[in-house]
This record gives structure tokens, sequence and C-alpha cells, in this order.
């Protein structure tokens, strides 16, 4: 009798236990579907730009944005205004390296930028 109530009990926790696993699956899928969702609306990392210009003459920006995209049409360039100035940002580096190496590309060009640290935009898949 006590090896059949024994074998009643781990069956029936056996089953409770699968029931609670596979809920956990759930909603770990759950979070997962969302966390995709999520990451394909906001397309952009915490990556490398590299920091053409800095100064208050919006006017200058963007004679140097129209200069940079003529020699460089492949890599993208953007205009922030944090006021008082302008920053010209270049490229969508995820790692240091990558940049470096645009970077010293363009150096001879550009001898005032330098690389900074911001949010990029990961390429269309």
């Amino acid at each position: 009798m006590h090896k059949l109530f024994f074998f009643f009990l781990l069956f029936t926790n056996t089953l409770l236990a699968q029931s609670q696993v596979k809920a956990q699956d759930s909603l770990a899928n759950e979070l997962v579907a969302k966390h995709k969702k999520l990451s394909a609306a906001h397309r952009s990392m915490l990556g490398y730009r590299i920091q053409l210009y800095f100064g208050s003459d919006r006017n200058q920006a963007i004679e140097m944005k129209t200069e940079f995209n003529q020699i460089y049409p492949k890599t993208n360039a953007y205009i922030l205004y944090h006021q008082p100035n302008f920053k010209l940002r270049v490229g969508d580096f995820k790692q240091r390296l990558e940049a470096m190496k645009f970077f010293k590309e363009i150096q001879p060009e550009y001898n005032s930028a330098f690389i900074v640290q911001d949010e990029v935009r990961l390429p269309e898949e």
C-alpha cells in the first residue's frame, strides 16, 4: 500500500513539475518574442562614430556634411544639434576597431576628427 501511495505521489509531482516547466517555457518564449519585436522597431545600438565638426555655425556643418557625402557616399553622416552647438558625426560602427580603421583613412582630410561613442543604426536586413 505504501509503495502504491509513493508511486502515486511521485507520478502527480512529475506531472505538476512538467506543467510548471511548460508554463515557464511559454513565458520565456513570450519574452523572447517581445524582445525581438522591440529590437526590430529600434534598429540601433551603442557603437562608434567619428566626429568631424563641433561648433555653432550651422552652415559650416552643412557644408562639411555635403563635402563628406561627395567623397564618401556610402558612409552615413549626421548633423546633431545640442544647443548652442552643431556636431557632424559620420559612420555607424559597431566596434571601435572598425571606427579606427575608417578614422585612419579620413584623418589626412579631417585632421581635427576624433572617435566618439554614440547610438548607431544597425544595417537593414
